[in-house]
């Protein structure tokens, strides 16, 4: 696509807020001519963008020419990937964690050789590059599951688990890509299998959470309280048997919509608030709670971890797609984060979701006003948050959920440079 290389010099009219999007939904679409907006093409004057990622990536190109005015405002950060690519997301929270443990931050800590209050990713390398470590891990405990995706897909495609050495290295002459840099056009990350998830009705599930970032420095982050949780439809079993069954291992809809035990109407989805009611009459409130505040706890230091790596451009929101597993000790994994979540509507209560999903992220993005403000504060009203809760406010120290967590007590550290990072230091640290 191809973007004409100008610069807006008026505001937009008070009157009409202009669109454009190159995504075909109808939560989006009902949503923006709800608002009375108007629906332009990417060469016109849009004041609001909703894009996919390759148009995103066109525009913000060197070559494109095309610089934003104060009025206009898009739903992707320029350097998204740092968190939504499979192989980046591992490598910052690990260089996250060690910077932490080097600079004598508490949060670094660790207990027989696992960091105690940063162990959410499972052991995980990316492939070719990190092949030996992978092996010498693999010895370690020659029982254990590995599973393997390609960064660069989504929806659960070439993804595929293994428990041999053996099958790994038949895969790669069968693909004819041998574990050589050199060699490889495309990288994989293999990550230990969770093999004890939490199941109910014997099925493994994972959960969907909506987290939408107004801005990474100063962090501000919400949480959308209607994620829902995503089955299997074929019960789990971990024999041997069953390691290709995509169909009692891949929570993915697009993947489990194709299984014959597939039910159209709840699309094999349960509400987090379903969920928590659950574990409370089966778990117990209290942990339950320290569940659900270890989950935020996660989200909030995995967006830390990218924080000031991020190109930070104030015309910018995203919303992410957070996939977590639970696994049998209640203990949450960060498995990956999505930068484009499906829009697509499977049932009616999804489609009702998705509806306020993006009637709740247009309140938050734009102002009072009603038209896209670089210059605004982005502070929010109560009201205009809707079913979003605050996760993290780094500009005034507000901590909502996570303040609730592993960390009692926070005080800022005294301001740094730029590059470098700004994080909470803690008086009281709970084991998590």
């Amino acid at each position: 696509m191809d973007f004409p290389g100008r610069i807006l010099t008026n505001p937009p009219s008070k009157i009409k807020v202009t669109y454009c999007t190159d995504l075909d939904k109808s939560v989006l679409i009902g949503n923006f001519e709800k608002r009375g907006w108007s629906q332009v093409g990417p060469e016109d004057d849009w004041n609001f963008y909703w894009a996919g990622i390759q148009t995103c990536r066109n525009l913000f190109s060197l070559d494109s020419g095309y610089r934003m005015n104060d009025h206009q405002t898009i739903n992707h950060f320029p350097n998204h990937y740092e968190l939504t690519r499979k192989d980046l997301l591992v490598k910052n929270i690990k260089r996250y964690r060690k910077e932490l443990e080097r600079e004598g931050n508490p949060l670094g800590s660790k207990l027989n050789g696992k960091y105690i209050f940063l162990d959410f990713i499972p052991i995980t390398f990316v492939l070719p590059a990190d092949y030996n470590m992978f092996v010498e891990e693999y010895r370690k405990n020659p029982q254990s599951t590995w599973i393997m995706k390609p960064v660069g897909k989504s929806q659960g495609a070439g993804i595929f688990l293994i428990n041999k050495l053996s099958k790994l290295k038949r895969w790669s002459r069968e693909a004819k890509a041998p574990f050589n840099p050199s060699v490889v056009k495309e990288s994989y990350i293999i990550s230990r299998y969770i093999d004890n998830p939490l199941l109910i009705g014997g099925k493994k599930f994972d959960m969907r959470l909506y987290v939408l970032v107004t801005s990474f420095r100063p962090l501000k982050a919400y949480l959308f309280k209607l994620g829902f949780c995503r089955f299997c439809t074929v019960k789990y079993d971990t024999s041997i048997q069953e390691l290709d069954n995509i169909f009692v291992h891949l929570t993915n809809v697009s993947v489990q919509r194709h299984g014959g035990d597939y039910n159209s109407m709840h699309g094999g989805k349960l509400s987090v608030d379903n969920l928590r009611l659950y574990l409370e009459s089966t778990r117990g409130k209290c942990v339950t709670d320290k569940l659900f505040q270890n989950i935020t706890w996660l989200i909030v230091h995995s967006l830390k971890s990218v924080s000031y790596i991020m190109a930070n451009d104030k015309h910018c929101f995203e919303c992410y797609g957070y996939d977590i597993i639970i696994d049998n000790n209640l203990k949450p994994w960060l498995i990956e984060v999505n930068a484009s979540p499906s829009l697509t509507s499977t049932t009616v209560n999804d489609r009702i979701l998705k509806n306020k999903l993006i009637d709740n992220i247009l309140s938050i993005v734009i102002p009072p006003g009603g038209i896209p403000d670089t210059k605004w504060n982005k502070i929010p009203s109560i009201e205009a948050m809707g079913n979003f809760e605050l996760l993290i406010d780094d500009e005034f120290l507000l901590l909502d959920k996570a303040k609730k967590g592993p960390i009692e007590e926070e005080t800022k550290r005294p301001k740094k440079k730029r590059n470098q990072r700004s994080y909470y230091t803690t008086k009281s640290i709970q084991n998590t």
